[in-house]
Parts: C-alpha cells; sequence; structure tokens
C-alpha cells in the first residue's frame, strides 16, 4: 500500500530540512506532500530548495493563505496518491523504520489508523523543552507516558478511504483539530512502537505563543464553567504556587520562569476568548 505522508509547514522554515531529510531515509517507499499554510518566514522557498538538494521525486508542496493545520492536512489529502495517509510535524524526525512500524497493522488489516507511543523529546538538552515536560507530569525524554493506553483520539497514520468517509479534520477548531478525525469515525487509533522525535518550544516565546495557541482550545473555553474555573486556575496567585512547586519538585528553578510565561499565555487567550473567535496560531 502506497504512503503519502503529510506535512503541515508554518513558519517552520528552521526546522524543515531536518524533518524532510529524515523522511528521505525511510526503509518504506512514499511521497512527501508539504503544505505552506501562509508561512512569512519564506518556508515555501526554503522546502523548494530542500527538494532538490536531497533529489526527492514524489515529493509536492502546496501554498496557501494562512488557515490552520487542519485546513493544510485536509489540503495535501486531497492531492495524496497514497492508500494510507500519515500526518507529522514539521519539527520531527524520525528512527528509519518509523513508516514501516507506524503502517504495518493498517497494512495487514489489523487497523484502521494508529499513532505511536514512542514519540520522544527531541531537544531535550534544552531546559525549557524539559520543563514543558515537566509541566505536563513527565520527568523523563518522552513525549507520552510509558503507561498511556493503547489507543489514542488522535491518528498519525489512517487509511485514505476512512479519512476521505468523514471528510477529513474539522477545520477552524485549533489546538484540538487532531481529535476531529476519532470524533468523526466513532473509533480511536492503535498504538505501535514506531520510533520519532519531536521537539518541545525550545525558548520562552515559543513558549508563549504555544501556550498562547492552546488557551484557545475548545476544552477549556467550552463553556462559561470551564472557562471560568480556568481563568481561576491559570490567574497569577496559583500560577506562583504551581510554579514554585514544579520548580522544587523537578529541580529546576527556569521552572519558575516557564511556569509564569505558560500560564499568562494560556490566560491572555482566555480572555480574548470573550471578543476573539480566530484559533488558529
Amino acid at each position: 500500500m502506497m504512503i503519502s505522508v503529510i506535512i503541515p509547514v508554518f513558519n517552520e522554515a528552521k526546522v524543515i530540512q531536518k524533518c524532510i531529510s529524515s523522511l528521505s531515509q525511510q526503509t518504506n517507499p512514499h511521497e512527501i506532500i508539504v503544505v505552506d499554510d501562509g508561512s512569512s518566514d519564506r518556508s515555501g522557498e526554503r522546502i523548494a530548495k530542500i527538494k532538490e538538494q536531497l533529489g526527492i521525486k514524489q515529493f509536492k508542496l502546496v501554498m496557501q493563505t494562512h488557515r490552520g493545520p487542519a485546513a493544510a492536512r485536509n489540503a495535501g489529502a486531497k492531492i495524496a496518491e497514497g492508500d494510507i495517509l500519515v500526518f507529522i510535524d514539521a519539527d520531527m524526525t524520525f528512527a528509519p523504520d518509523f513508516l514501516e512500524t507506524l503502517v504495518k497493522p493498517i497494512s495487514l488489516g489489523q487497523s484502521r489508523g494508529t499513532f505511536t507511543k514512542d514519540e520522544r523529546v527531541a531537544n531535550w538538552e534544552n531546559v525549557w523543552a524539559r520543563s514543558w515536560n515537566y509541566n505536563e507530569g513527565i520527568a523523563t525524554p518522552r513525549r507520552i507516558p510509558e503507561n498511556y493506553p493503547d489507543s489514542a483520539p488522535v491518528f498519525r497514520a489512517l487509511l485514505k478511504k476512512e479519512f476521505l468517509r468523514v471528510g477529513g479534520f474539522t477545520e477552524g477548531i485549533g489546538w484540538t483539530d487532531d481529535w476531529s478525525l476519532s470524533r468523526k469515525l466513532g473509533v480511536k487509533s492503535t498504538a505501535t512502537a514506531a520510533v520519532c522525535y519531536h521537539a518541545n518550544p525550545s525558548s520562552l516565546a515559543d513558549v508563549y505563543t504555544q501556550a498562547r495557541w492552546i488557551g484557545k482550545n475548545e476544552f477549556l473555553t467550552r463553556n462559561s464553567v470551564r472557562l471560568l474555573l480556568n481563568l481561576v486556575r491559570y490567574s497569577i496567585p496559583v500560577t506562583l504556587v504551581t510554579a514554585f512547586y514544579g520548580a522544587v519538585r523537578y529541580r529546576t528553578w527556569q521552572f519558575i520562569f516557564f511556569k509564569t510565561v505558560y500560564n499568562f499565555g494560556i490566560l491572555i487567550s482566555l480572555l480574548l476568548s470573550f471578543v476573539e473567535q480566530d484559533k488558529n496560531k
């Protein structure tokens, strides 16, 4: 079964080469589809040069105005020739057998879609990247806890016919748009042991940007009660308590600054949710 790898890109010029280079070394044949979602850092030009440098033949580049990752993935899926769609991010790299391991249950007819539990932090040496994990309660270089269930609401790989049957990702919901396939299909993805590496935010500016996006998501702002509770959760007094607690627990004093910036980003998005409708980054 042919594989189409779809990568949404928004201002990823600094990291996209490692991702594409890693994909070019996979054991399974595949096509690569990169969708530039209105980048302002000339990502599209960078990607075109990478394609020429690596001599990748099965490669497509799509340019569109900024509409969010769900719209970018949907645009890539429309021109995909593969039977299996694989969705990855531009700041990821992979073990050589990542695709082979990820799609095996699908190819054998054992599953409609899969994900991997073996997703590791690519930049663990960075204190802000480590702090991101600490904030999730994970003290190891894993993006997903070892005791995570063998099914998940997010698909890394999915049969194209199943994707098309439900109309792809729901656009416009922001941070949790990659959960929408599971809701539409009525099933979750199956765990595999495919190994990949995914970068966490590596600066306080990146932490703030990501937190602003997370703060727009439906799980935080779905109704007035939930919104009010989260306004308290991310308030300054609560932030200070959790920041100092985390710094002591993980023996990382920088966590105080991380938590302050992270919670402030969430809080700003929560406050702006009263007037702001755009849920994209």
